[in-house]
């Protein structure tokens, strides 16, 4: 029976300012080393737009404010869009033989079966982030956790840079967390994970772990199923 495991990269990770290549190189290393210890395991790979999606809907709203035009949430949306894609294709490259099929861009229209050992997917449509497609395929392929890798290390209680009270979480139900992050989503919006991927989420009952995507030797423990540095959303 196949392991099917479904991994949420964020943009910053991918791309904090410029390319990080030195995640990339560590992170494929780490997914290629996981996947040869045993033929019956698969990932799936979602990227995320991360700085550079925000850089360019930044210098799209500066530009409108400048010249007068108005400003579109959903032409910001499929700006951040276009970057979880280039960021996708990257990474897909980067696998190899790895990962033979094209970046899925559609979730609902995602291969039943797939060539090589891991499906790179990016952002679909306006309305939600690469997380609700994470969400989505895990749905389709029988996954019953996402990990989630960004820049942080775990979920707070409270946002630390507003509230010097909050503290960093290791559990926390999806009706807590949703009273956190709210229901709808904003183009650009940086929480944990999509408010409309955890009312998904917590629909079909997935779990989802938040950690961070620097730290490799954790991933490691993460896939491995052992003790690990993150937040279970759950």
């Amino acid at each position: 029976m196949l392991e099917t495991k479904v991994i949420s990269v964020g943009g910053s990770i991918i791309a904090p300012d410029g390319v990080d290549t030195d995640f990339l190189t560590n992170f494929v290393s780490t997914v290629q080393e996981w996947l040869k210890e045993d033929e019956n395991r698969r990932l799936i790979l979602v990227a995320g737009g991360g700085a550079p999606a925000r850089r360019y809907q930044e210098a799209y709203k500066n530009v409108c404010g400048l010249i007068g035009n108005s400003y579109d949430d959903n032409a910001a949306d499929w700006i951040g869009v276009m970057a979880t894609r280039l960021n996708a294709e990257l990474l897909r490259s980067c696998l190899g033989d790895y990962a033979l099929e094209p970046v899925i861009i559609n979730p609902m229209e995602s291969p039943t079966e797939w060539q090589g050992k891991i499906l790179v997917a990016a952002g679909w449509k306006p309305g939600f982030s690469s997380d609700n497609d994470a969400v989505l395929l895990a749905a389709k392929y029988g996954a019953e956790t996402v990990i989630n890798l960004s820049n942080i290390e775990k979920v707070y209680s409270d946002d630390p840079k507003k509230n010097p009270q909050a503290v960093p979480l290791d559990r926390i139900s999806w009706t807590d967390f949703r009273k956190m992050v709210g229901n709808t989503w904003e183009p650009g919006k940086n929480t944990p994970f999509d408010p409309v991927a955890s009312q998904k989420a917590e629909e079909l009952g997935l779990t989802v772990i938040c950690a961070s995507g620097k730290n490799i030797d954790n991933i490691k423990n993460i896939l491995r199923g052992k003790e690990f540095i993150g937040t279970v959303i759950k």
